[in-house]
């Protein structure tokens, strides 16, 4: 094997200077060998002899070295641990409630549609609240219900000026508007399609003839259905009212006649009480 030795010292020779220049235009490494021949020596001996090993350095060459990447660095998004502790607390509180709802939106949902039992029987009241109107669950899907007639729900507005005037205006369908934005629409809203129908549905089923709530989810969906037409007719009209009046015309759909004949039942016209709003209108 041999060796290359840059002298270092005071041994003088033209043989140390010139590896000790190729040390330095090499940009090599010092190394330490246990075995070498110095000038002026018989044969090999067992000296410590710093010599220049040809090895590449990626500083010297103009490569970057390759550093490895610390936590955060490595290109990708931090982890959970990675975060500020008061975003780590934040996060882990948000989670906490999220999954809290959840779990009690399933209980009340299931205990909703379980067959009555004491505990659905004794907290019947806040299942209720839980349930109706946004979360209300049915078996339509599986055993629809078509309708055989269509109501027409128009709404008319009060207004008492300051001199004591009575101000009325004019019925302002709402289903109209309804009717508007399904027509020809590949992807009506849920909202046009069902909010204003399914809540008439339900205010008339939880109501008699007199309009009178006698329970406390038909208030509810009395409340219900006035703060959709106080909602729709703002969006509209931008005048002040202080109450409001709904008028719902019922027709029957026609029936196929292919049968026979069918009597024709004739257009039924409903006018629901004053409800009081806010000054504003909501």
């Amino acid at each position: 094997m041999q060796i290359v030795a840059c002298r270092l010292g005071s041994a003088p020779g033209r043989h140390s200077e010139d590896h000790s220049g190729l040390c330095a235009r090499g940009a090599t490494k010092m190394e330490t060998t246990g075995r070498g021949t110095l000038p002026g020596a018989v044969g090999p001996q067992d000296v410590e002899i710093p010599f220049c090993g040809l090895v590449h350095d990626p500083v010297t060459a103009g490569a970057v070295p390759h550093v490895p990447p610390s936590a955060g660095e490595s290109g990708g998004p931090p982890g959970f641990a990675g975060l500020p502790r008061p975003l780590r607390a934040s996060v882990s509180i948000a989670a906490a409630l999220c999954l809290a709802v959840a779990l009690v939106h399933v209980v009340m949902v299931f205990l909703y549609v379980a067959p009555s039992n004491e505990v659905s029987q004794r907290y019947r009241k806040q299942i209720n609240a839980w349930i109706y109107p946004l979360f209300e669950q049915n078996w339509r899907l599986f055993a629809p219900d078509p309708q055989s007639v269509t109501q027409q729900i128009s709404a008319r507005t009060l207004h008492v000026s300051a001199d004591g005037t009575r101000q009325v205006s004019d019925w302002f369908d709402l289903t109209a508007v309804d009717d508007s934005a399904i027509n020809h629409n590949a992807f009506p809203s849920h909202t046009s399609q069902n909010m204003l129908r399914r809540a008439w549905d339900a205010y008339a089923a939880s109501h008699g003839n007199d309009d009178q709530s006698n329970s406390e989810r038909a208030l509810m969906l009395q409340k219900y259905l006035r703060n959709i037409a106080v909602d729709r007719v703002s969006a509209y009209r931008h005048s002040a009212f202080e109450d409001i009046e709904l008028r719902v015309i019922t027709r029957p759909i026609a029936a196929d006649t292919s049968a026979g004949p069918r009597p024709n039942t004739p257009a039924q016209t409903r006018y629901l009480p004053w409800w009081k709003v806010a000054s504003d209108g909501n």
